[in-house]
């Protein structure tokens, strides 16, 4: 197999990692993982140290809300949805920011919606924002303004969001974390078959059918947005990645150059 444009990610200087709800929280109870958040944070402190700019889109709120607010399970009205998530993404901040401190880095809030690119001074004004928390050598924590928009609430878990910021910041990779390796040839819940594909020059009209293809996106971990954001990044000339959250030491590998998971390469 031809590992050049793997290699080619050791090269990669500003990274916007986006990490899924699924990959926070546990599965059963739906509150926040400390060790996985631990793990997390400890890469990224890492690619910190060692010279990189990093973004991490986080999602989560919601699954903070409901242990603050000690709840059995997340409410059903909008309005309490939002609610929920607005005491969460605050208890959401100290969980990061106390786990940052321990390696010796600050970490800044950034409440966006993705309409951001529509107006050019808010565009402007956010793009501004960025660059000066990674001039003070923060690690920029991305949400969307649940309280505000309802689009992650209701459709995604941040992908799309994750491909706008790394398209306003202008960064050279964008990798989405989540519960699945990556794209499969078909819904790797419902058959054994499946085959992760290892590398994806081209979003074409076969590789969306293997997003639409299953009986569920939350079966292949909502793939179809996943794929929305590899075109905005691909688009935006930024390769994507997409891996699972609970291989260890995913990030270092994936910077490393190593074949793991989905790589979306810009042309």
């Amino acid at each position: 197999m031809d590992m050049t444009d793997r290699k080619a990610l050791i090269n990669k200087k500003r990274i916007v990692v986006k990490v899924g709800s699924s990959s926070l929280t546990y599965k059963d109870t739906g509150h926040i993982n400390l060790t996985k958040m631990e793990k997390l944070i400890r890469q990224l402190a890492d690619m910190k140290h060692s010279g990189l700019d990093v973004i991490l889109v986080s999602s989560g709120a919601q699954a903070a809300g409901i242990s603050v607010l000690n709840l059995d399970s997340k409410p059903l009205e909008m309005d309490k949805k939002q609610a929920v998530a607005s005491v969460g993404q605050a208890s959401l901040m100290r969980m990061y920011q106390k786990f940052f401190r321990e390696y010796n880095i600050i970490a800044g809030q950034v409440l966006i919606t993705k309409d951001i690119t529509m107006e050019e001074k808010s565009r402007n004004n956010v793009v501004n924002t960025f660059n000066a928390l990674l001039d003070y050598g923060t690690i920029p924590i991305v949400n969307e303004n649940d309280t505000v928009a309802t689009d992650e609430i209701e459709f995604g878990d941040n992908d799309t969001l994750s491909a706008i910021v790394a398209t306003l910041v202008k960064a050279d990779l964008l990798i989405l974390l989540s519960d699945i390796d990556g794209l499969h040839t078909m819904d790797p819940i419902r058959y054994e078959e499946a085959e992760l594909i290892p590398k994806v020059m081209e979003i074409n009209g076969d590789i969306l059918k293997m997003a639409t293809g299953s009986s569920t996106l939350v079966g292949t971990g909502g793939m179809v947005t996943k794929l929305q954001a590899a075109m905005i990044a691909n688009e935006a000339h930024i390769d994507m990645v997409i891996a699972n959250a609970d291989r260890p030491y995913v990030l270092l590998d994936i910077l490393a150059g190593e074949d793991v998971g989905t790589l979306f390469k810009a042309q």
